[in-house]
């Protein structure tokens, strides 16, 4: 039975997560605040963390950061402030999705039960050790990437898009193609959570970024220049 956090101080609400979650079959535990979640992380472990933005002691987005230290669970950020600044913040310190409050309950399950899909199932470039353009070089066992040589750290769906470019090298990639395949649902929102999941990317991939193509009014297209 799939075991997840929920971290939100409005009671109301973690109760009516916890309630749709339960009829899903998820085992709950709940904690009110940011810190109280890394200790929980730290003490259990955790299929995935529902997590809210502005908490007391410990906001959300630094116990996401905290919590990656130590363990790589997935984390659903809730939150009543839909900018684009706080969803790029929050894609930075690695979040997996960003659902804005007021949300249905229906669709947050529905992310909840995908996003715990994917982590469990395995990865189909698992078959292949290791990918290779432009300098990029991707270890699909080890989960590792390297930029020139040099390892880089990338956030889970940074990584996930970057394995979904270099697994379809010259295709061009529409935005929902994207979403379907490394988000894994019909995207319920702003479709452009690709572009800057992307821009995030590219600041990561730095003299190898020209490798995403922009393809003006269509997608994306991964270049093989090597």
């Amino acid at each position: 039975m799939p075991k997840i956090l929920i971290a939100d101080d409005e009671p109301d609400i973690a109760q009516l997560i916890a309630r749709y979650a339960q009829r899903e079959g998820y085992e709950i535990k709940s904690v009110g605040d940011g810190r109280e979640a890394v200790d929980a992380c730290r003490e259990e472990d955790f299929d995935l963390i529902v997590m809210d933005v502005m908490m007391p002691d410990t906001d959300g987005f630094t116990a996401c950061r905290q919590i990656r230290e130590f363990k790589d669970i997935p984390v659903i950020m809730l939150s009543a402030r839909g900018t684009e600044y706080d969803k790029l913040f929050g894609f930075e310190v690695g979040v997996d999705d960003y659902v804005t409050k007021p949300f249905s309950p229906k669709e947050l399950m529905a992310r909840i039960k995908v996003v715990i899909k994917r982590r469990s199932a395995a990865a189909p470039a698992e078959k292949a050790n290791k990918l290779t353009a432009n300098g990029i070089e991707v270890d699909t066992l080890g989960h590792t990437v390297l930029i020139d040589g040099v390892k880089t750290e990338l956030t889970a769906k940074e990584y996930s898009l970057l394995l979904y470019f270099m697994q379809n090298k010259g295709i061009v990639l529409s935005r929902d193609k994207i979403l379907d395949k490394v988000w894994g649902y019909d995207y319920f929102g702003d479709d452009r959570t690709v572009d800057w999941q992307i821009k995030l990317l590219r600041n990561k991939l730095g003299a190898c970024r020209d490798c995403i193509r922009t393809i003006r009014g269509v997608g994306y297209k991964f270049e093989d220049k090597t």
